[in-house]
């Protein structure tokens, strides 16, 4: 090797852009990445990636990343020292509250802090020290009524059961599509070969959705089901179970007779009616369910629409009640090494302490549902004056966004955690950008939680920080620190303690109290970390109810039967109807409203277009490839339409997150990237009944040719949404 030259090296990291929490093995030669690929030892991902894997270090060598603090002068961003930085948000923050009140600064928790150890150790005592109850985040998008239903049913907001697929037999899954996220709220990394051993076993899969989803295309069976209608489906499979005498509930379960009378006019010709889904198979599918192994799952599809609530506590209700919940090849808690939930490092949850100030709707465990947020900045006697965002775009991926960025520009201060200028930072005050995902350690605390087997594995940062950069969790400890400063007030010594503890330091003490004597520097010198088994049955012990039994009827779930019975006439009449719902959809290379500006995802043929059944667009007298108008109920967009049957008819789908062209401040050569934000079209007055978690799917819309009403060209390249 000459003189000066790096040798290479070999590491193991936790790839932290989405649930699955994939290990990969990285070969280096001093800075820079040589290749990166699946670590194929690692017990729980087993060799898998996706192509967002091999995409870290386009994050780490973005130009756009932020690696210092900006602030806003005139119309443009300058970079600042840190100092100044935090002082100045500190003073913006604390200035607001003190002219209106602690209630007049709002946070916005966003997807990335669940991926971040340092968000998690650090990042919530930024909302604690602001002392308001305007939280918001990203879990009233897109997964509140999951644990709304787990802490009605089992006690705790966490206490999440998931399938068991290394050792199932029959899969359902509705509303969800793992072969292109690898899991949602279930971490299943190699989805496509864990589907493979269940074949191999003689398992199936089945999938309930209205789209033929690259996991629908790969199902033994799938069945198209109308959007909005899935509680109807669920509730009629528990009411076979239950009617044909095939249910056989554990000792643990309270409440089977009032489960009964609850779902006895849910019937599968009414679940036909509405839904499309033929009451004969909906019957076989519940035989099936109920004869043996078998896990159901349900996510987007079923939590982001009008029943939410009703559709996941109906998936619980079928896993009880046919004996699948907490049995092998069922759907089954977990035993992380850290355990949050035991250890009560996450709160059980509650419901209604607080309430929005517009509408009343009830908050969640501390936070409020984020479809209130805009309204809640409207008008002279506006509540919110403030907004502190933390790793959060909003206005790409809340219902009616454009609104929301209209109220930001009015706030009198906006502070943004975050290390990239998006369509929702570019109005901030001040920018406080954290390292990137290679530069900084990682424990998994949540997705161990909700992942297919008990491993732990610690991620040490593959790069060191630079020189002018600073963790996430030291911008909470300073900011929190500052906060106080200002006030003048003083933070408890033991809260004090744990700002400055590292998060290395924190997740070392937790392992070292477990009972498997795990500590940050075993795992360090395990590469793929610690196989501590397969899922394990926990209940009745798991269970945090008062009686330490499952309440399958608990009235703040059941209340919302009466809301959807009495939509059955409307849905039916819908069913009949020519009109058109809007659903979204993922890509494998997508997440969420980020890695847009990364030339290895985005490469290859546009993934923004909306889809449309071609007999729908024969009817409307429009051709595969026209601009189209897609209108709902608040906004209109324009977007290019492709046909495509795998769509249900009577259903369209656009994905959300595109369109990163909106006017505004820009630093560096930011990538535009064409295409709308199916959130756009969504309205934050339409959420679900009892939860409050946004309705962004089976949104009703009228699709028109746009073809001569614009320079279509001049439409097409600019992607523009009005």
């Amino acid at each position: 090797m000459a003189a000066g030259e790096s040798a290479e090296v070999t590491r193991h990291i936790t790839c932290v852009l989405c649930e699955a929490s994939c290990g990969l093995e990285v070969r280096l030669r001093g800075e820079e990445i040589l290749s990166i690929k699946g670590h194929a030892d690692d017990p729980l991902s087993r060799g898998h990636i996706c192509p967002k894997g091999v995409a870290l270090q386009d994050i780490h060598a973005d130009p756009d990343r932020l690696r210092r603090p900006v602030k806003r002068v005139g119309d443009e961003f300058v970079e600042i020292g840190w100092d100044e930085a935090i002082g100045l948000a500190a003073e913006l923050l604390v200035g607001v509250q003190q002219r209106h009140g602690r209630d007049a600064v709002a946070t916005y928790l966003g997807n990335p802090n669940v991926h971040s150890l340092g968000a998690l150790t650090h990042g919530t005592a930024i909302p604690r020290a602001l002392g308001s109850k305007h939280v918001f985040s990203a879990t009233s998008v897109d997964q509140l009524p999951h644990h709304v239903v787990a802490w009605a049913m089992y006690g705790h907001q966490f206490l999440l059961p998931v399938p068991d697929i290394d050792r199932t037999k029959l899969l359902v899954l509705v509303g969800t599509n793992p072969m292109a996220s690898n899991g949602s709220l279930w971490t299943v990394p190699d989805f496509p070969g864990r589907l493979r051993e269940l074949r191999s076993r003689g398992g199936r899969l089945v999938v309930l959705d209205p789209r033929r989803t690259e996991t629908a295309a790969v199902a033994d069976e799938h069945h198209f089901v109308r959007p909005g209608t899935d509680a109807v489906v669920l509730l009629a499979l528990v009411h076979v179970v239950l009617a044909e005498g095939l249910a056989r509930p554990p000792a643990w379960a309270d409440g089977v007779e009032q489960l009964r009378v609850a779902v006895s006019d849910f019937t599968p010709e009414l679940a036909e009616s509405v839904s499309g889904v033929a009451a004969e198979s909906i019957r076989r599918l519940a035989r099936r369910i109920a004869s043996g192994s078998a896990a159901v799952h349900g996510r987007m599809g079923v939590s982001t629409q009008e029943f939410g609530v009703l559709c996941q506590w109906a998936i619980q209700c079928l896993m009880v009640i046919t004996g699948n919940l907490d049995r092998p090849g069922g759907t089954m808690f977990t035993t992380p090494a850290v355990d949050i939930v035991g250890r009560g490092l996450v709160g059980r949850g509650h419901r209604g302490r607080t309430v929005s100030g517009v509408r009343g709707l009830p908050g969640f465990a501390g936070e409020l549902p984020v479809s209130v947020l805009a309204e809640e900045m409207e008008g002279p006697a506006a509540a919110i004056r403030g907004l502190l965002t933390v790793g959060g775009n909003p206005v790409s991926s809340t219902p009616a966004g454009s609104r929301l960025s209209d109220r930001i520009v009015g706030l009198d201060a906006y502070v943004a955690i975050d290390p990239w200028i998006n369509e929702t930072t570019r109005h901030a005050h001040v920018i406080l950008p954290p390292t990137g995902p290679l530069e900084r350690d990682h424990y998994d605390l949540i997705f161990h939680t909700l992942a297919v087997r008990n491993t732990a594995r610690w991620s040490k940062a593959l790069f060191p920080r630079g020189e002018h950069q600073r963790h996430d969790w030291e911008i909470a400890r300073d900011l929190v620190l500052a906060l106080h400063q200002w006030r003048g007030t003083r933070l408890p010594l033991h809260r004090r303690v744990r700002l400055m503890a590292s998060p290395r330091l924190t997740i070392d003490a937790l392992l070292r109290s477990t009972r498997q004597g795990l500590s940050v520097r075993r795992l360090s010198r395990t590469p793929g970390g610690v196989d501590l088994g397969p899922l394990e049955p926990r209940l009745p012990e798991r269970l945090m109810t008062e009686n330490s039994l499952v309440d399958l009827t608990p009235p703040v779930v059941t209340s919302g039967l009466a809301t959807l019975r009495a939509r059955v006439p409307e849905l039916r009449t819908a069913a009949a109807s020519d009109d058109l719902l809007l659903i979204g959809r993922r890509h494998q290379r997508d997440n969420n409203s980020w890695m847009h500006n990364s030339p290895r995802l985005t490469k290859g043929r546009p993934r923004h277009h909306l889809l449309m059944h071609p007999d729908d667009l024969t009817a409307r007298g429009v051709a595969d490839g026209d601009l189209v108008t897609v209108t709902s109920e608040v906004s209109s967009l324009r977007v290019e339409v492709r046909a495509s049957a795998d769509v249900m008819r009577g259903v369209v789908s656009l994905p959300h997150g595109y369109g990163h062209r909106r006017p505004g401040v820009r630093l560096g050569n930011a990538v535009e990237v064409p295409g709308v934000t199916m959130n756009d079209l969504t309205d934050p007055s339409r959420v679900e009944g009892v939860s409050g978690n946004a309705v962004l799917n089976g949104i009703p819309v009228v699709v028109t040719s746009a073809v001569g009403v614009d320079d279509v060209a001049h439409a097409l390249d600019s992607g523009a949404s009005h």
